[in-house]
């Protein structure tokens, strides 16, 4: 009888922790779950927010009612003000529900950002739009991060910051660091993309393919984005863009410049700003060899030909190979490894080499229909 207690504990004790440790966890979970705060904003500004900048005139004159951007104090537009980013900070209370805007509302700011404003041809310089956009999309993310906001409404917001991020550094490339700074817009669209591809993660999404592809352009070359592209189901793997995104990988790991220029001339213009960063170093490559592959004082090489393979008009080509040291005799080429350059020093902007092929209809298009993902 003495031993019969002590068994019987032995016996349940395994289950009977497990069952208390789970017991535990989903209570844990649940205060978790209710300590999440919910917002109750309904503007794309907090009127807190709104009033103070107000007075302290830091409006953003995109914010303001026309006619009053010339006042000692500019009248905010409500519809159109949005909250501003601003750092968390010791004693400030970042949780309060009036000054956090639900779901609904951070896409419908999302929406405005991207499609009225970034889109839009009426909003100048670009550079300012820039500014603002990148700031205000920063505040609703940060909304969504202490609302932990998941779904369809949390991809929709980041698939449009993702566009507006992969189109900025094509739209302003060549800037001075004041007005765009690459460095700091790559390390926001790096963040924001590995936050979509882990919602892509919880279910199915019309434009999941698309965006899987987007990325492995933007970060050809990586490992990470290599093994994470295979790695997704075979339905989404098969697809054309992440096939072609996989083959122009494949080039440019293999370094065939060739091959990976004339895969690029099938990209969308979305692709191709994914792509860009890329894509000078490309065609340097190409000319390096050439350079050697058709060494020769005697050798000439049409210039057309080579425009075609650098996937430029014949002007931009020729200042392509002056730039790189590579010789231009009227319309020939004289390639000499020995005069090859890499040009190390910034002579050349990237930004030159924008202006493609004016008969190609998707170098060409809108930030309208860049933005919207229509092109």
């Amino acid at each position: 009888m003495s031993n019969a207690w002590p068994h019987s504990r032995r016996g349940r004790g395994p289950r009977h922790k497990e069952q208390g440790r789970a017991a535990r966890e989903q209570i844990t979970e649940q205060k978790a779950t209710d300590s999440v705060p919910h917002g109750t904003c309904i503007t794309m500004c907090p009127a807190k927010e709104l009033r103070q900048r107000e007075a302290q005139n830091r409006l953003h004159r995109f914010e303001m009612v026309p006619g009053t951007e010339q006042d000692r104090l500019p009248r905010a537009d409500v519809s159109r003000a949005v909250k501003e980013y601003s750092r968390p900070a010791a004693g400030k209370d970042s949780t309060r529900a009036s000054d956090l805007r639900p779901p609904s509302v951070l896409l419908k700011t999302a929406c405005y950002l991207v499609d009225d404003v970034a889109a839009s041809d009426t909003f100048q310089p670009w550079t300012e739009v820039y500014s603002f956009v990148f700031d205000r999309l920063r505040s609703v993310r940060q909304d969504m991060i202490i609302q932990r906001v998941s779904g369809p409404e949390c991809v929709t917001v980041l698939e449009k910051t993702v566009r507006f991020l992969l189109y900025a550094p094509y739209r302003l490339c060549g800037q001075p660091l004041q007005h765009f700074d690459p460095r700091i817009n790559d390390t926001h669209l790096q963040e924001t993309l590995s936050w979509l591809l882990d919602c892509y993660k919880e279910g199915k999404h019309q434009h999941q393919e698309e965006f899987q592809a987007l990325s492995l352009l933007y970060n050809l070359g990586s490992s990470h984005a290599m093994q994470h592209t295979l790695q997704l189901p075979e339905r989404i793997r098969s697809s054309a863009a992440i096939q072609l995104a996989l083959a122009i990988n494949r080039a440019n790991t293999e370094r065939n410049p060739v091959r990976f220029l004339r895969l690029a001339q099938k990209l969308d213009f979305m692709q191709v700003c994914a792509l860009h960063r890329h894509i000078l170093s490309c065609r340097r490559d190409l000319l390096l060899l050439y350079s050697h592959g058709y060494n020769s004082r005697n050798c000439r090489y049409p210039l057309q030909r080579l425009a075609r393979l650098l996937f430029l008009k014949d002007p931009l080509a020729a200042e392509l190979c002056q730039v790189h040291g590579v010789n231009i005799s009227g319309e020939w080429v004289n390639f000499t490894k020995s005069s090859f350059t890499e040009n190390t020093s910034g002579d050349l902007q990237c930004r030159r080499m924008h202006d493609e092929p004016a008969d190609d209809e998707k170098w060409n298009c809108s930030s309208a229909s860049v933005i919207h993902g229509c092109a």
